[in-house]
């Protein structure tokens, strides 16, 4: 493919509205173009990028056993009200109606559709397992899209919907897909982590996601720093510590009031007691469906909603407002506590059992509790795993130390069970003739978010850095001074060799000054660069340049085509 023949529209600065590297380097680059917030037309360079993703992700989902289809973007609200999600999914869910005035959404994910066609078609055991995937265009209204392709209204994804006929065959199909995604992952080049996770909206039994490691990364992985134990922060098991004894409560001096003016936040009541934050109990109140509960965490610790909600088994869970606190506790915001809470469910992460005294708030207006001790002065109904992981915390499986990492999700799998094909009546018959629910799973890839992903990891100060199973092109190749006939002839000729021996390569034939070419080169992240150039040629070489490392070689031109090959092979 010759350079000026390609539509690649290339920036010299980056955009003010792109915050981070792939967002950046794809708008420079001339593979992205924003058409509206989180929405983007992918040009030539994007589109090569992206089907040899999706070539690399078919390839092993066919190899896996799974069966391509495609299923419909816009989806009838019906089945979406059958498993209680055209509620539950809330603003996120792309509306619209008909002429008819009949609800319908864009589909941001295809279970119910999957299981509609399914319990349609499938009527024996025989049948099973069945495993269907899909690679589409998904629609998600977010309320903040950001970061490009990272996190869209409009993205594409491969998501695929398991079939079986019980629970330890679902078991076994589900082992299959998490291999074949560490598969998929290592063939596009990520280094990633494959962490325990919360099954979210989609529910089921079990996840796992896959995260590339990644300092722009909107999640936290919590991994062990011994063993191969990870999960996302949501979802990573701390243990419980051993706490103050009862027996020890005499010898602690009595629980008092001190006057703390002002001072509401973590901080502010640390600095003016001057004790650091793990000397501190946070009380915070929540609405749990229709009931007020009041959670305890450390200071220097974050409730974990979303165990909080496992724990307490309910749909909804919200932050109390101002005035509910106010109704609760006697007192205002900022000034809350456990002592003398009534009729109101009180939890507590394990953490608080292993404090000897605490500061606490005393519900009233500038003031505080010294010296309260659980168990003593205030009741603690449930002791749990109620935060978030934080660095230095022990690792469940083996004791060692937690560290904490940045990743940026690529692919998600789901034990699903019977969630949906109950909820839909989606049934088979057995061996024995009797009527058995499907066991199903499914199993997410974000194709589009890949591609910034793969930038993340591969990048420095001049542009990105592809690995050569997605990028666009392998080679390019530059003649400068090309108006010297011996130098475009040789350019050519290497250019043509390797296009036969099928490797994809980009021929540089504008007629810029040499730097434009090679900082265009170096942006656009081809792992290779043949420069051919009059003062090598005349010694018979050319300068072969590895975009990853920087090293630049001078290769005799015959051993060009045979270099290549092998780089290429290698990688």
């Amino acid at each position: 493919m010759y350079f000026s023949k390609l539509f690649i529209p290339t920036l010299r600065d980056n955009p003010s509205d792109a915050e981070i590297v792939s967002h950046r380097l794809m708008l420079r680059g001339g593979y992205i173009r924003k058409v509206a917030a989180g929405i983007y037309s992918f040009l030539p360079l994007g589109l090569r990028v992206l089907y040899k993703v999706e070539q690399i992700i078919r390839e092993e989902m066919n190899t896996a056993g799974a069966q391509e289809v495609r299923l419909p973007a816009l989806q009838p609200s019906e089945l979406w009200e059958e498993t209680g999600r055209w509620a539950q999914y809330g603003k996120e869910l792309m509306r619209v109606k008909d002429r008819h005035n009949r609800d319908f959404c864009l589909g941001p994910t295809h279970e119910e559709v999957i299981t509609d066609l399914i319990r349609n078609e499938v009527r024996s055991y025989k049948q099973l397992p069945l495993n269907l995937y899909q690679i589409q265009t998904k629609f998600r209204d977010e309320i903040r899209p950001r970061f490009g392709l990272m996190r869209g209204r409009e993205f594409v994804m491969k998501d695929a919907y398991s079939f079986d006929a019980d629970i330890e065959e679902a078991k076994a199909t589900y082992q299959g897909m998490y291999e074949t995604y560490q598969r998929i992952f290592k063939r596009v080049g990520l280094d990633f982590r494959a962490v325990e996770a919360d099954a979210g909206m989609i529910g089921g039994s079990s996840s796992h996601e896959f995260m590339v490691l990644a300092e722009t990364g909107e999640d936290d992985i919590a991994s062990c720093s011994l063993c191969d134990y990870a999960a996302n922060v949501e979802r990573a098991e701390l243990l419980q510590l051993e706490g103050f004894k009862k027996t020890d409560h005499e010898e602690a001096e009595a629980m008092c009031a001190v006057t703390t003016p002002g001072k509401k936040s973590v901080e502010e009541v640390c600095e003016f007691l001057k004790l650091e934050a793990t000397a501190l109990l946070k009380t915070l109140l929540f609405l749990a469906d229709d009931r007020i509960v009041a959670v305890l965490v450390r200071g220097d610790h974050e409730v974990n909603e979303i165990k909080l909600r496992h724990q307490l088994a309910v749909t909804e869970l919200v932050l109390a407002d101002k005035e509910t606190v106010k109704r609760v506790t006697k007192g205002p915001s900022g000034y809350s506590g456990p002592v003398a809470l009534k009729d109101i469910e009180i939890l507590a992460d394990y953490s608080v059992a292993a404090m000897p005294a605490a500061v606490i708030g005393a519900n009233q207006k500038d003031t505080h509790y010294i010296q309260a001790i659980a168990g003593r002065d205030f009741n603690v109904d449930t002791y749990a795993d109620l935060r978030n992981a934080v660095a230095g915390d022990s690792c469940p499986r083996c004791r060692e130390a937690l560290v904490i990492d940045r990743g940026i999700e690529v692919g998600h799998v789901f034990m699903l069970g019977t969630k949906y094909s109950e909820a839909m009546q989606a049934s088979f018959l057995d061996q024995n003739g009797k009527d058995k629910p499907f066991v199903m799973g499914c199993y997410g890839i974000g194709v589009s978010r890949i591609m910034a992903a793969a930038i993340e990891q591969n990048h420095d100060e001049r542009g990105m850095i592809w690995p050569i199973s997605i990028a666009p092109f392998a080679v390019e190749v530059i003649p400068v001074q090309e108006k010297k006939e011996a130098v475009l002839t040789a350019a050519k000729t290497i250019y043509t060799a390797l296009t036969k021996q099928g490797i994809e390569t980009l021929f540089e034939d504008r007629k810029e000054r040499a730097g434009v070419k090679f900082n265009d080169a170096d942006l656009l992240g081809i792992p290779f660069q043949v420069v051919v150039g009059q003062k090598n040629l005349e010694q018979g070489l050319v300068e072969l340049k590895d975009r990853r490392t920087g090293e630049k070689t001078c290769i005799p031109i015959d051993e060009v085509e045979a270099f290549l090959l092998e780089k290429c092979r290698c990688q």
